[in-house]
């Protein structure tokens, strides 16, 4: 945030760092710059104390979460809610901003000189650009770790459910591609592997079975197993191995105390990272939906892959914004800071009702899931130029 700050505070107070920016571009970025600030503070703040507030406390009295704890996730959370903050500052400043340019009559002025309306609202695309960069790393190298600490403090301090950390009840079936008599292919189950619990390192209580052809050949019960990376296989602890004839009959038990057996290390990626998409990278979701490819969930996979590619459209909203609120700000009528708030809600509140829909479409499989993504976007921004050349021609 000081970063931020810095950078923007010198585009817009000292004109000689920056020679071939003109002087109307370096007006307007003065106009633009304070109110983005204020902005990006007043609605981070409000949303932590609305999103985070009221829950933390109910989970500090009800569920005897330690303060410190509390205080903890609520730093956690500072990330994501400046995140989504920058988008609803752009909107408010380029709204603020042009919109006294309007009510004083310089936007009047000059447009006289020949000045288009697109032209006047280019360091408002330039700032929009810069902030979408900076959503771009918040929301994908600071948020995800974060948010998955947050979730973790949560889950050790009072034992909370998350729909995504696969910590009990680990399934995981492992398939293999078979050719049939008439050339075409199919999957079959070559092992199944079910742990009781897992906390990140080590699975407990186990049952794998594990078939050869069609025929169940193996079935291991062990106390507890974990990823050996230096052989590449699993190690199990303290457990019996049962050997099944072809007819799937009893052969025999093997007790043992140690026993590494040769099963994939998706089994035990797939519980480490089970996470919420907004805990993961763009990168590690990717590879989360490689191996949901594996257990063949199309309907997770295609959660995944909607969340993923919103994840990666989400910081090009600053663009759409600074469009749409420069285009609204630019009007003969002047915006006051109520009316700009308001218009700014009712503006996102609709924007996030489009993609709640193309959201649940993408998911549904009625639509692609890079369709379902961007298509709010680009409704936007099409919205956005739409006015843009209205008031242009006015």
């Amino acid at each position: 945030m000081m970063f931020l700050s810095k950078t923007l505070t010198s585009l817009g107070q000292w004109p000689h760092l920056l020679p071939r920016i003109s002087l109307m571009d370096r007006y307007v970025a003065r106009q633009l710059i304070p109110p983005f600030l204020f902005s990006v503070g007043v609605v981070a703040s409000l949303g932590l104390a609305i999103g985070n507030l009221s829950d933390l406390g109910n989970k500090i009295v009800e569920k005897n979460l330690p303060v410190a704890k509390a205080a903890e996730v609520l730093l956690l959370k500072v990330p994501e809610f400046l995140a989504y903050s920058l988008p609803v500052a752009v909107m408010l400043a380029t709204m603020m901003a042009f919109g006294r340019l309007s009510g004083d009559s310089e936007i009047i002025a000059i447009r006289s000189c020949g000045v288009s309306l697109y032209r006047l609202i280019l360091p408002a695309v330039v700032l929009s650009l810069l902030v979408t960069g900076w959503a771009f790393v918040l929301s994908e190298w600071v948020v995800p770790v974060a948010n998955y600490r947050a979730t973790s403090i949560l889950i050790e301090s009072i034992d909370e459910e998350h729909p995504f950390w696969q910590n009990r009840d680990v399934f995981y079936p492992e398939f293999e591609e078979i050719k049939l008599e008439n050339g075409q292919t199919a999957r079959r189950l070559k092992s199944l592997v079910y742990a009781e619990k897992f906390d990140g390192k080590e699975m407990q209580n186990l049952t794998v079975l594990q078939w050869t052809e069609n025929h169940l050949k193996h079935i291991v019960l062990s106390d507890n197993a974990t990823w050996n990376n230096d052989n590449k296989r699993w190690d199990f602890f303290h457990g019996t191995l049962y050997r099944l004839t072809e007819t799937e009959d009893y052969q025999e038990a093997i007790p043992f105390t140690n026993k590494q057996i040769a099963l994939p290390k998706s089994a035990f990626d797939f519980a480490r990272q089970g996470r919420d998409p907004y805990e993961m990278t763009i990168a590690e979701a990717q590879d989360y939906i490689k191996i949901l490819k594996l257990i063949g969930d199309e309907k997770k996979i295609q959660f995944f892959q909607v969340r993923t590619e919103q994840k990666l459209a989400f910081p090009f909203v600053c663009i759409v914004f600074a469009v749409v609120g420069s285009a609204i700000g630019a009007r003969p009528q002047r915006i006051s800071r109520a009316t700009g708030f308001g218009l700014t809600i009712v503006i996102i509140f609709a924007y996030y009702i489009l993609g709640f829909f193309s959201g649940s479409l993408g998911i549904v499989g009625l639509i692609s899931p890079t369709l379902a993504a961007w298509l709010p976007n680009f409704v936007g921004l099409g919205v956005g130029i739409w006015l843009l050349y209205e008031f242009n021609q006015g």
